[in-house]
């Protein structure tokens, strides 16, 4: 059973602040530690095997069941808890954690499939292709520079979890280039002028190119791009969500990858 903590009640004790750097994306004040709120991601975290350092709970709050004796507790009153987060109806209980540490280079190894964010700025997006990543058997994200945190708040709760599972990694144009060295292809997604998804071969080793929600793909990485794949819909529309347009070229991969009609 967890000890008695004491109740943090100033909105400037160091603890506070470091969980407030880290809710906010501040790596370098919050000690290199990353921060989820809301016990399903909490769940979520710990059935990944990701290591929780400490847990901050608002007063009223008790340490769920099988917390692990070593997960420092710290209790914060009711209104400071309210200061150091976003959301409308917070559930008084948050975390810092170590953020999982992933590399790509075996997984390259593996005929893979890719999902290549491209600068997007909305961290729904983000966090929606993440999961959709993990629900369709991709073999990770790599998002580039200036592309939103992973540790964003809202990236992490569009995830559903899966930012803990699925590996995630920053490239440059530069880095994203080479990985046709490897026998990558890269296919970028683009609002007309592309192949249907159904008539691009999906099933080796690939990389699906989803650009900027307002100026798509750069020059550059369209340069890049061994093909180009335009989603088609009856619908009069110009263009779809990037998480959509993403998700559903996840799934036509994952259909053929898996050799299913």
């Amino acid at each position: 059973m967890h000890s008695a903590a004491p109740i943090l009640t100033s909105r400037s004790n160091p603890r506070v602040k470091q969980l407030r750097a880290a809710l906010a994306g501040n790596a370098k004040q919050s000690d290199g530690l990353v921060a989820v709120e809301g016990e399903h991601l909490i769940a979520e975290a710990l059935r990944s095997g990701v290591a929780l350092k400490t847990l901050f709970l608002e007063i009223s709050r008790d340490v769920p069941a099988g917390m692990a004796q070593s997960v420092e507790v710290v209790r914060l009153s009711r209104g400071v808890f309210a200061s150091v987060t976003d959301t409308e109806s917070s559930q008084g209980i948050a975390a810092l954690l170590v953020a999982p540490v992933h590399d790509l280079s075996a997984v390259l190894e593996r005929s893979p499939l890719l999902l290549i964010a491209a600068g997007l700025q909305d961290p729904g997006n983000l966090g929606t292709l993440i999961r959709s990543a993990e629900a369709f058997g991709a073999s990770g994200v790599i998002a580039t520079p200036g592309t939103v945190s992973v540790w964003n708040q809202k990236t992490v709760r569009a995830s559903a979890g899966s930012v803990f599972r699925v590996p995630v990694e920053i490239y440059s144009a530069e880095q994203i280039a080479a990985l046709r060295q490897r026998g990558v292809r890269l296919l970028a997604a683009v609002a007309s002028g592309g192949v249907s998804p159904e008539q691009a071969d999906l099933r080796g080793s690939c990389g699906l190119l989803i650009g900027n929600e307002g100026a798509g793909l750069s020059a550059e990485l369209l340069e890049f791009a061994d093909a180009r794949v335009t989603l088609r819909f009856p619908g009069a529309v110009e263009s779809l969500n990037a998480a959509v347009a993403g998700s559903l070229l996840l799934y036509e991969a994952s259909r053929q990858r898996v050799g299913k009609p």
